[in-house]
């Protein structure tokens, strides 16, 4: 018959006065046996009780019999810090302590307690931590009170409730192991649950698991805090506005990340428009804002030379002053390997004093106040940057044509303007007229802003460029046509054997759009596709060329013409050699339509569609409706011409979308016979089977079906 397994019976519990108690020398526990027993001490007097009690043994005499004394093996830290109480009278020598009691006959030795309660202890997993600070403050505890429960810093607290408000399902994958601490604390820069999961799922599969790469994508649709436009605006007023702010508790982020970034661009736009009424307020003629003035912004304009406004002489003393005191500070403090805070930062209030005394105020004529016109834009550091005076080339004052004389006749243009010299300078935010809201009620459809015109024709110019890419006939006929000009007219020689080049037009304007458009896509992989086949030597990119086919041949030399296409609208300089003619103008766009035709470009078939950013957001709402009227009939138009403009102007996108509706600057007209174009000298003009539709656009059009013959010169 087996034998029962003899049952367990607990020690039992006793309590004991502390003064007949005394640590162990079998405690296992001698290596800095006194660490954070200060803490516990503390810890100890804020519960009024001890959490778990002592591990004790009776001490008995030379005969085995007890003394009333008890020693200690396992609860070193438990009893050194009720000693430490006890020194400091918070709790009596004698008070009693918690105590369990074992047999003194039993085999098991004292070290082996004093080992196994120190072994056996399981730490506790972080994610309970961070559930208990949870639950702590959800049943009324302060982030500060349990800091000081728990000897640790406010700080600490917030990360531990920002960890444990992590999606649970992120929480369950990091208890079982599924996640690094460092990863679940990337997590908790945005709080999106949703967010967090689908970017877990994004890359719980991926190489690249690192915390920064978590960060990054779960702030990519965000503006840092050192963003010059949350610096210009001010987090504060952003803030202050409704918007949220994305912070990393873990890692240094540069002031968070601003969530609402289409609330920052309009609080940024709001503080650039006040900034432009208040200098328009000057007189100027002009006032052009943009974030992003492109280089060379002022390029072909004449810049006004102004006065700098004298210091007073109070300011005068007030800068002398200023300039001895940073001195003296400077000496005084000249041996010092570092400088005192509060001397820093007064040294700093000084130069930036200083600094204001250099930038002063400029003064203008005013009378040049009234053609020329002020940039505005925002550095990196989001601070205003103010360019004035400017004026350009059609702004300038004509000079007297012979014959008439330079007083203004009573009532005249000029006579008026100066009678009333105050203007309302033309204000343009993004290269959009602030006055579109002004003009909403008025049924007037003005002409299009002269830049909207440019980055229309900038789409037109690259699906020009495309089409033109993929027609050989077209190219080689559009080449033949410049060289035959070159040589009869001499229009562009100038010099060398064979001048015969391609300039590589680039868009000094451009919608944010124009690269993600079809044809700019199509064009840049033919680039890059011909790129990865052409040899990089001189002499083997000749032998390559020779080792072409006909019909590869061609379509290079298209690819290379088409790079030459300019079709863009700009501005006519009449009264400077820079820019382009109002003559020269002309032939470029009539040549655009040649080109247009010949090709069979149509805007429509290569991708472009209006939008709110690239037109309708960029015009008048008399104009919007009248697309809308001229696409879809009066009765489409009369669904949206109560809205507001902004409104209208997404209602009308999408009414317009499939519509094929283009605007003016992209429309195919009809080509007329081109005129004898004016040229150096006396040449003759083209005959006819080399210019205007009976040319070369119309030789295009009926060989289309045709394969097209290369003839090689002998």
């Amino acid at each position: 018959m087996a034998k029962a397994a003899k049952k367990i019976v607990f020690s039992r519990s006793r309590d004991i006065p502390f003064n007949k108690l005394v640590l162990s020398e079998s405690n296992v526990r001698r290596v800095r046996p006194d660490t954070d027993v200060e803490e516990l001490a503390d810890d100890i007097a804020r519960r009024q009780d001890l959490v778990q009690g002592l591990n004790v043994r009776p001490i008995l005499d030379d005969d085995g019999n007890e003394t009333g004394m008890f020693e200690v093996p396992a609860g070193g830290r438990r009893y050194r810090a009720i000693e430490r109480l006890v020194r400091a009278k918070r709790f009596p020598k004698d008070g009693l302590v918690p105590c369990i009691v074992r047999d003194p006959s039993t085999k098991i030795l004292a070290e082996d307690d004093s080992l196994a309660e120190n072994v056996h202890r399981v730490a506790l997993h972080p994610l309970d931590q961070f559930r208990a600070f949870k639950d702590m403050r959800d049943k009324g505890m302060s982030d500060e009170e349990i800091a000081v429960a728990f000897f640790t810093t406010a700080q600490v607290v917030h990360q531990r409730l920002r960890l444990a408000a992590v999606s649970p399902a992120l929480l369950e994958i990091y208890a079982e192991d599924g996640m690094t601490l460092e990863m679940l604390m990337a997590f908790t820069v945005n709080p999106d649950h949703a967010r967090q999961e689908q970017v877990w799922e994004a890359i719980q599969h991926s190489w690249n698991r690192q915390p920064w790469h978590i960060r990054q994508m779960l702030t990519e649709t965000t503006v840092l805090a050192s963003d010059r436009r949350a610096l210009f605006v001010g987090v504060d007023a952003y803030v202050a506005a409704g918007g949220t702010v994305l912070r990393d508790l873990f890692k240094a982020d540069d002031g968070g990340w601003l969530e609402d970034v289409p609330l920052l661009d309009k609080l940024v736009s709001e503080k650039l428009k006040t900034v432009a009424d208040e200098i328009a307020n000057e007189g100027w003629k002009w006032v052009t804002v943009d974030l992003d003035l492109p280089y060379g912004y002022n390029h072909d304009l004449r810049a006004l030379t102004g006065t700098s406004v004298d210091l007073s002489d109070e300011e005068r003393a007030e800068r002398e002053a200023l300039r001895e005191e940073y001195e003296r500070l400077e000496a005084e403090y000249a041996e010092a390997e570092e400088l005192p805070h509060e001397v820093d930062q007064r040294l700093g209030e000084i130069e930036a004093a200083l600094e204001a005394f250099e930038q002063r105020p400029v003064i203008y004529d005013p009378e040049d106040n009234t053609r020329a016109g002020v940039f505005v834009s925002v550095d990196r550091d989001g601070k205003l940057v103010v360019d004035r005076g400017y004026v350009w080339p059609e702004d300038e004052s004509r000079p007297d044509v012979e014959g008439e004389g330079s007083q203004s006749e009573p009532g005249s243009e000029a006579e008026r303007s100066k009678e009333h010299p105050v203007q309302r300078a033309v204000i343009t935010i993004g290269g959009q007229s602030t006055d579109a809201e002004e003009d909403d009620d008025s049924d007037v459809v003005k002409p299009l802003p002269d830049r909207l015109v440019t980055e229309l024709t900038a789409h037109r110019t690259l699906a020009l460029r495309d089409a033109l890419g993929s027609n050989p006939h077209v190219a080689i006929t559009a080449l033949l046509h410049k060289l035959v000009r070159d040589t009869f007219q001499r229009t562009g020689a100038h010099g060398g054997s064979l001048e015969a080049s391609v300039r590589h037009v680039f868009f000094r304007e451009q919608g944010k759009d124009l690269a993600d458009s079809p044809y700019a896509k199509s064009v840049a992989q033919r680039h890059e596709d011909w790129k990865a086949e052409l040899p990089a030597d001189d002499d083997a990119l000749w032998a390559w060329l020779i080792s072409l086919d006909n019909a590869s041949r061609l379509a290079l030399l298209a690819h290379c013409v088409s790079y030459g296409i300019n079709a863009l609208y700009e501005r006519p300089n009449p009264y400077s050699a820079t820019g382009v003619s109002q003559h020269g103008l002309d032939r470029r766009m009539a040549e655009a339509h040649r080109l247009t035709h010949a090709t069979g470009l149509d805007m429509v078939e290569a991708g472009f569609r209006p939008t709110v950013e690239n037109y309708l957001g960029r015009v008048t709402k008399a104009r919007i409706l009248e697309a809308v009227r001229e696409a879809l009939g009066e009765d489409k138009a009369q669904l949206i011409d109560h809205l507001k403009k902004a409104d209208m102007a997404k209602e009308a996108e999408r009414l317009l979308a499939d519509s094929g509706w283009l605007p003016e600057p992209l429309r195919n007209i009809d080509v007329e016979p081109e005129t004898a174009v004016e040229s150096e000298g006396d040449a003759e003009a083209l005959p006819a089977f080399l210019d205007g539709d009976g040319g070369a656009s119309a030789d295009a059009d009926a060989d289309a079906d045709e394969p097209a013959q290369v003839f090689a010169a002998e």
